[in-house]
């Protein structure tokens, strides 16, 4: 069994009594004291079989300190095990000693943590910066470092859409994010801005007074518009009105309601005729009219008498009126018969 399955149960009996480990993420997790960082980076390498170095790197807790982060892997027996190692170094004075003595690949990854926290890493051989330029001031991934550009330019979210440009009129307290600091405070106009508007301080209400009444509104009231009291000398309002008539779907609309009966003495008004019905084989009103004309001049009588109706004449466009053939056979040539007269003068005169 490799001493690497004991952890994160045995770390304070492989790093010593101040290493806290953890497991998570498929990933094993051994906090170190400043003090034991290089030993503990020995015991990996030595004891664990992590001779593989992938990266070292640093992380910026406010109200804690730097925390160093080492990553190395053991490939022993085609199998992936990797470890995290960490330490934690203050603000005030961050300071460890360098690692390429136990893995010759930090070199770099120290450099880039130098420039990039600030963290100084004791015996390195060639502490310089990597890839900031030689005249850049300050740790750009520490959360205190100031955004410049920021400062210069102010940040889009300065303004509300709609709020006005007059610089004297009143807005709200404009939003910092992190790392940005007041313009009138660091920057090219600092000192040149005038402070900041502050809201006005409410007056305290007096101990053990109650809150003034809430004035009642009507949903249509208008808000703004102050309430107005009632006027003695207005007349009287209108009686209420009648509550409206109810009727059902059978009763239908007030059109169809039947109509009322004409007083005595009048006569009614004649019954409208019932509708004809016609069916789709009798065709439109206009050719049935059409189809009647020959009855009209006194032509022969249709059988079934005067209230047969025509059919409506069929259309000559509608291909299953006239069907035909897709392909028409020509008709067969009557074959030739023998002459049997002229055979048999022939055979007489012979």
């Amino acid at each position: 069994m490799n001493l690497y399955d004991t952890l994160p149960d045995a770390a304070a009996t492989v790093f010593g009594a101040e290493a806290v480990g953890s497991s998570a993420y498929d990933v094993l997790t051994v906090d170190v004291p400043v003090g034991s960082w290089i030993p503990s980076l020995e015991i990996a390498r030595d004891k664990l079989g992590c001779t593989y170095f992938d990266w070292l790197s640093a992380v910026d807790e406010p109200g804690t300190g730097f925390r160093i982060c080492a990553h190395v892997v053991s490939l022993e027996d085609h199998r992936v095990r990797r470890l995290l190692l960490r330490t934690t170094v203050p603000h005030s004075a961050p300071s460890l000693p360098s690692a390429i003595a136990v893995y010759a690949g930090a070199e770099w990854h120290e450099r880039e943590t130098f420039e990039m926290f600030g963290v100084t890493f004791t015996d390195h051989p060639h502490l310089v910066p990597l890839l900031l330029p030689e005249n850049f001031e300050g740790h750009p991934l520490r959360k205190d470092f100031v955004l410049a550009a920021r400062v210069a330019k102010a940040w889009p979210g300065a303004k509300e859409p709609g709020e006005t440009h007059d610089p004297d009129a009143p807005k709200r307290r404009q939003m910092l994010p992190p790392g940005v600091p007041d313009p009138n405070d660091w920057g090219p106009l600092k000192g040149q801005l005038p402070p900041a508007p502050t809201r006005p301080t409410r007056t305290p209400r007096r101990d053990g007074a109650p809150p003034p009444p809430r004035r009642t509104r009507a949903a249509t009231t208008d808000p703004a518009a102050p309430a107005a009291a009632p006027d003695p000398t207005a007349p009287a309002e209108a009686p209420a009105r009648p509550p409206r008539r109810t009727r059902s779907v059978t009763d239908g609309s007030a059109s169809q309601a039947t109509a009322p009966e004409p007083p005595p003495g009048e006569a009614e008004p004649p019954a409208r005729p019932p509708r004809r019905s016609r069916s789709a084989a009798d065709g439109s009103a206009s050719q049935a009219a059409a189809g009647a004309g020959p009855d009209a001049e006194g032509g022969p009588a249709q059988p079934g008498g005067a209230d047969r109706r025509r059919t409506a004449p069929r259309s000559a466009d509608a291909p299953w009126h006239h069907a035909k053939p897709a392909f028409e056979e020509p008709a067969a040539e009557p074959k030739a018969t023998p002459d049997t007269d002229t055979d048999t003068e022939n055979g007489g005169d012979a």
